[in-house]
């Protein structure tokens, strides 16, 4: 658990479904974030159970959709994270094909680390 909760206003051990955007506003019963450390700090966690990324996030400085994905990629191969459910709602088509093979990756690496 990290020192500090990440910014929202979510009851403590609660689970989280976290909605990255810049612009788009988080459906109901989401956790809005609009930049990628903010998606990794909620991860960091674990308490998030299902995760939905937009990929241009207004400054790639920052990061994207994608550099999330990298990094959960990583903690799940190498620390086996079990990681929450994934979805890309970026309209950027071919970023979007980029991060769903990724999803599909993290959900193979998974399956085979149980």
């Amino acid at each position: 658990m990290p020192e500090a909760e990440p910014a929202g206003s979510v009851p403590e051990a609660a689970r989280v479904r976290v909605f990255l955007d810049d612009e788009r506003k988080a459906p109901p019963g989401w956790l809005q974030v609009r930049w990628p450390e903010e998606a990794l700090a909620w991860l960091k966690t674990g308490r998030v159970e299902a995760l939905s990324l937009d990929h241009d996030l207004g400054d790639d400085s920052r990061g994207t959709g994608y550099t999330v994905l990298l990094w959960l990629e990583e903690q799940v191969a190498l620390h086996g994270m079990t990681p929450p459910l994934l979805r890309v709602h970026s309209a950027n088509t071919s970023a979007r094909l980029k991060m769903l093979a990724a999803c599909e990756a993290i959900v193979r690496l998974a399956r085979t680390a149980r």
